[in-house]
């Protein structure tokens, strides 16, 4: 059966960007008969940037349970923690030492980013793509769900099993991108910009903010004065659009679409109903958190670890006979 891998770090709360760019897609995958779904949230790859060591397991447990609450079925997908399998590091160490390039390594485009977000930037952060190709193939995953953006990692990944199959024989299947049309949602006070923690606060929209907060969010959004020379959206009315667009609301979407092309669209009608659209989702979010208690989340992510285990442990046994490392 063909499986499927993604992976999401506990940065805090779930902001819209992360459910509208990947967690909505993969509760959407669930409902595709005849595929395997791992899900992970990748702490090992949170303390490659600055982080509160006191705060990490508790942002763990959070975000497997905004995933929960998302809709993520542990009887229909796999969910676990990354450092419960420590084949995932294991593994990306052996990748290192043998299948990847200083020069890939260097031409990664989000290591040049966050390094100059950060007053230390760690050679785990340099080698992070080689710890996500690790997290990838350690199951054997033949399809990896990503946005165009990401797809750069994901050829990494692919070069790294390619390398490795050629020296040591084949090993690892050949990853595809399950190309998805998750949006790039953008920063509502820049919308020159991805929608990210890392930008600050006011870049970013928690999914447990309380209604008058989203609102107020969204009202302050950036928008431009009209359609540009060329007759497209300008990017902070284009990013509304996309928005109201993925949250489902097409009915409304047409509507304030039609306004804008007749030159008859009030900007606050806009908001509004980008407001609401988010605002359903955040409530029925916030609401099913409720179902999802700290034992309750700690149990599912044990039984998915178990469940992961046995496949990890099988194919980092295989990988260590075929570099030659001695078996005792």
């Amino acid at each position: 059966m063909p499986r499927v891998f993604s992976g999401i770090q506990p940065t805090g709360s779930l902001h819209l960007g992360n459910y509208l760019g990947a967690i909505q897609n993969w509760v959407g995958l669930q409902d595709k008969p005849n595929l395997d779904r791992f899900y992970c949230v990748v702490d090992y790859h949170a303390i490659t940037i600055d982080y509160e060591p006191g705060r990490l397991a508790q942002q763990t447990l959070s975000m497997a349970r905004d995933l929960l609450a998302c809709g993520l079925d542990p009887d229909r997908s796999t969910l676990f923690v990354q450092s419960q399998i420590p084949e995932h590091t294991e593994l990306a160490w052996i990748f290192q030492a043998t299948s990847t390039t200083y020069g890939e390594l260097q031409r990664m485009t989000q290591f040049k980013t966050k390094s100059e977000q950060q007053a230390l930037a760690t050679a785990g952060l340099f080698t992070y793509p080689v710890l996500q190709a690790a997290d990838i193939l350690l199951y054997d995953a033949d399809q990896v769900p990503v946005g165009e953006d990401q797809v750069q990692h994901l050829e990494l990944t692919r070069e790294i099993a390619r390398r490795f199959n050629h020296r040591y024989g084949a090993t690892f299947p050949e990853v595809k991108p399950l190309l998805t049309k998750s949006p790039r949602i953008a920063s509502f006070r820049d919308p020159e910009q991805k929608m990210s923690k890392s930008s600050g606060e006011g870049h970013y929209l928690s999914m447990d903010a309380a209604e008058p907060e989203i609102r107020k969010m969204i009202q302050k959004a950036v928008v431009d004065t009209g359609p540009r020379p060329d007759g497209t959206k300008g990017p902070g009315v284009a990013n509304l659009f996309t928005v109201l667009e993925a949250l489902g609301a097409t009915g409304v979407h047409a509507e304030l679409s039609s306004q804008y092309e007749k030159g008859a669209l009030r900007y606050v009608d806009l908001k509004g109903a980008v407001a609401e659209a988010v605002w359903t989702a955040a409530a029925r979010i916030q609401s099913g958190k409720a179902e999802y208690p700290t034992e309750r989340v700690t149990e599912i992510l044990r039984a998915g670890a178990d469940r992961a285990r046995p496949i990890a442990q099988k194919k980092i046994s295989d990988v260590r006979s075929r570099i030659g490392l001695a078996a005792l």
